[in-house]
């Protein structure tokens, strides 16, 4: 058992980049947290960390010996989970991040539906288009639409959406109409700035991926501002179909260069891989999952 507690501990100390940080997590001192590497690092006739002031880091074995250590803990956490999971219900606090666009438009009434099952669940939703870090800053998952990075998350598809270049009726009139993707080049389009590929729209010719430089003089970084700003005439958005698919219905803009258009995007629940999939995570994936596996509302009737 000793030998266990002390590769958990050691485990959490990678996973946390300090002992002062794994000290908080483990409810220990740090001084107590820096014997027991210590002291391990003695029984084993190794050293496992490199430590200075600022940082610590694996040595070559303790890399070894860490990724032995996380794979036991994984097990150990999954022979528990395995004996509760059938009688498990989520319980405790969910804490969600999600893109303000679509959390505000699409997250609402599934977050109520699924709160209004289990009534021992609070939930904590934290709406911001920027890319956080869920690990460093606590959440149990959040919502990603589009490719993600490489990373050592574990995503599950939950959705799709279609993308749009979309312009005003009043836009169309003044300026005319884009009839390939390279005319874009003389039109005001808006560039959504926190798009990993920001400035460039991706399209499909011949069944050939193909991307076009925009420079329209707009940059947002919100999609809700974009759709405004492209119902009022200032320019051609390029468009999540979560956004403006129910302008798309009600005529408030267009759809252009249609035969062009790329594959959906994807919408993910991503999840740290270091944590057992609790009750809660589980369960309102596979919840959203459901929610969105039909076709969504954003692209009927488009």
């Amino acid at each position: 058992m000793n030998n266990l507690t002390g590769m958990m501990i050691f485990a959490q100390v990678v996973q946390s980049g300090s002992f002062s940080k794994a000290a908080d997590t483990l409810g220990m001192s740090k001084s107590s947290v820096s014997k027991k590497i210590t002291f391990l690092e003695d029984r084993l006739g190794v050293r496992l960390l490199n430590r200075t002031t600022r940082k610590l880091s694996l040595t070559e074995v303790g890399q070894v010996f860490y990724e032995r250590c996380e794979r036991i803990m994984s097990e150990a956490e999954e022979a528990e989970l395995a004996i509760t999971r059938l009688q498990d219900e989520p319980r405790g606090h969910l804490k969600i991040s999600a893109p303000v666009s679509f959390g505000i438009k699409h997250l609402g009434k599934p977050l109520a539906t699924f709160m209004s099952q289990y009534e021992d669940l609070s939930v904590e939703v934290s709406l911001n288009d920027r890319f956080v870090d869920i690990v460093e800053e606590g959440f149990d998952m959040a919502i990603r639409i589009g490719r993600l990075p490489d990373s050592s998350l574990i995503a599950k598809k939950i959705g799709v959406s279609r993308l749009l270049v979309v312009a005003a009726p009043s836009y169309l009139e003044k300026h005319g109409r884009p009839q390939h993707p390279h005319d874009l080049e003389d039109h005001k389009c808006m560039s959504y700035t926190l798009s990993r590929g920001a400035g460039h729209w991706p399209f499909v010719e011949d069944g050939k991926p193909m991307s076009v430089k925009i420079d329209g003089g707009i940059k947002v970084n919100n999609g809700d501002l974009a759709r405004d700003m492209t119902i009022a005439g200032a320019g051609i958005a390029y468009s999540p179909s979560f956004i403006i698919g129910p302008d798309v219905r009600e005529g408030r803009v267009e759809v252009l260069l249609g035969e062009f258009e790329p594959e959906p995007v994807n919408m993910y629940a991503v999840y740290p891989h270091n944590r057992h999939l609790s009750a809660k995570v589980r369960l309102f994936v596979d919840f959203l999952k459901d929610w969105f596996s039909q076709c969504p509302s954003w692209d009927t009737k488009l």
